[in-house]
């Protein structure tokens, strides 16, 4: 097998969700569609955030943060696939393949541990209700993203240094719709030990500790739930966390969903296809499980439609 430094490597080739020349315009269409509706779901529910001085508060400050995440998220992959298949082209060059997987780790994990935030916010506004606001200031909100942003950008670096150091074989086709870390880890032509051993060590940790930290948030949760001794009190407390945990619950379901099709099967074509779920549909689908389950939001946005008419 012929073997080449990766500073000789120009570009590799992204195979994309399937190679029927037949079913590219309904794929374009379909993801642009998807893409549209992710950019502009998740960008309502911030001009929501920012008109409404009502949502001012702890648990819209990190929903903000999570729907910019989502726009970026989504941003990093489906306009390169899109071009792509524009183009007729499968071609990605090297340093765009490293950007790109860059960015989809970063927002993919920022993802993740914002939403172990807002648990926890969840936590504090239920269990802790008359120090919520001392708690949840500004101050330490802030540095709550502070530490999710640095966390996200590290790891995210660190893998990416990790695959500068290795060289590529000639074959250079991911079966993937984008650079994703361990398809890209796979054609490497040296040794990947250290990489695959951070890859698991990070995913681990990156993966149990938030949803420790969820569960752990939602048992307190449910134990303060249950002893309100009202049905009326029981459901207004259960109803503002509806919202987050549906996220969570589409969030974690998709994800564990991809890795337990991709640890069954070989085929790398139907790992990609499942991957949309958590790449695409799970953004896609936030902004409506704000919007439809959260009287707040749905009052913000009626207000910010109906300014909207007023200047028309």
């Amino acid at each position: 097998m012929e073997v080449g430094n990766q500073t000789c490597i120009s570009e590799f080739i992204l195979l994309g969700l399937s190679e029927e020349v037949l079913l590219q315009p309904l794929l374009f269409w379909f993801f642009l569609f998807m893409y549209l509706v992710t950019f502009i779901g998740n960008l309502l529910i911030i001009l929501a955030i920012i008109t409404n001085s009502h949502l001012h508060t702890p648990m819209y400050f990190f929903l903000f943060n999570l729907s910019f995440s989502d726009i970026c998220f989504t941003s990093t992959t489906i306009p390169k696939m899109l071009w792509n298949i524009k183009t007729q082209s499968q071609v990605i060059t090297y340093e765009g393949c490293i950007i790109q997987m860059y960015f989809f780790m970063l927002f993919g994990i920022l993802d993740n541990i914002l939403l172990t935030v807002m648990a926890y916010d969840r936590f504090v506004a239920i269990c802790h209700p008359l120090q919520y606001l001392i708690i949840m200031n500004p101050k330490f909100c802030d540095l709550l993203l502070l530490t999710s942003w640095l966390v996200s950008v590290l790891d995210s670096l660190l893998h990416g240094l990790m695959i500068l150091r290795l060289s590529f074989c000639t074959k250079l086709e991911i079966h993937h719709f984008f650079c994703e870390l361990y398809e890209v880890v796979q054609l490497a032509c040296s040794d990947t030990f250290l990489n695959d051993l951070m890859i698991y060590f990070a995913s681990g940790a990156l993966v149990i500790v938030p949803l420790t930290g969820i569960l752990f948030s939602y048992s307190k949760i449910v134990s303060s739930i249950l002893k309100i001794s009202s049905t009326r009190g029981k459901y207004k407390a259960f109803s503002t966390c509806v919202s987050h945990l549906s996220t969570v619950s589409l969030f974690y379901g998709t994800s564990l969903g991809v890795y337990l099709s991709s640890a069954s099967t070989q085929n790398s074509r139907a790992t990609a296809v499942a991957s949309v779920m958590y790449t695409v549909v799970t953004p896609m689908l936030n902004p409506f499980i704000y919007s439809l389950k959260n009287k707040d939001i749905k009052q913000a946005l009626k207000t910010l439609f109906s300014r909207e008419t007023f200047l028309v």
